[in-house]
């Protein structure tokens, strides 16, 4: 395996994550879910999407499966459930809001950049890199990949292959950083990147792959 000198990085639930409270504004706020419920609603989307994963929009599915299994639980109207499941997830897909970034985000960004060339690779409407620098992180990067200005969504080969090419890359000395095992893993892995789960909501615990939970211990599963 060569040297790892590149690593890319996905966006939303690796280096930003929802502001709930925007995302779910059609819902009462009474009934927003706790940030444990949240995510154990995440663990069980990823479950049910990787299974079934086939093409499409992608980022799309994913967030309808999610928005679905959140009004089960809260009991909606099923009369009512597509609109509100469209407007949920119309709102999840706006990058503006993805703008919550945890405490030490860029010091931990700047210390990775500082053995390796950083950049990032997402499914976005093509205006993450405002949200990025709105957020203090725009730059930690070399490059940007969106896949709403390159006209193609992970996993899908071509947008791993643009990333590569804007920063002259080979595949096998890259890594990718992402959360979604059908989308980020086997996606860089089938552009021959090597890859590495984000994996803050546990959806892939006890599973044999290469994982970490934060940006500390993604430092720590660099080093030699």
């Amino acid at each position: 395996m060569a040297e790892r000198r590149v690593i890319f990085f996905d966006v939303g639930n690796t280096l930003l994550f929802p502001n709930r409270a925007k995302m779910l504004a059609p819902i009462a706020n009474d009934r927003h879910p706790t940030l444990e419920r949240w995510q154990a609603l995440e663990r069980r989307t990823k479950e049910e999407f990787d299974q079934g994963m086939q093409g499409g929009r992608v980022d799309h599915s994913f967030w309808w499966i999610f928005h679905t299994c959140l009004l089960e639980e809260l009991g909606e109207d099923t009369g009512i459930g597509d609109a509100l499941v469209r407007k949920l997830v119309e709102n999840t897909q706006k990058s503006d809001n993805w703008d919550q970034i945890l405490p030490g985000t860029r010091d931990a960004l700047d210390r990775i950049g500082q053995n390796f060339r950083v950049a990032v690779i997402s499914n976005a409407d093509g205006t993450i890199e405002r949200v990025l620098s709105r957020c203090g992180i725009a730059g930690c990067f070399e490059s940007i990949t969106d896949s709403g200005i390159v006209g193609v969504e992970k996993p899908r080969p071509k947008i791993f292959e643009a990333a590569l090419k804007t920063m002259k890359a080979r595949p096998n000395e890259s890594l990718y950083v992402g959360d979604v095992y059908s989308v980020d893993y086997i996606g860089a892995r089938n552009a021959g990147m090597q890859a590495v789960l984000f994996d803050v909501a546990g959806a892939y615990r006890g599973r044999e792959l290469p994982r970490v939970e934060s940006l500390e211990q993604l430092e720590t599963w660099l080093r030699p």
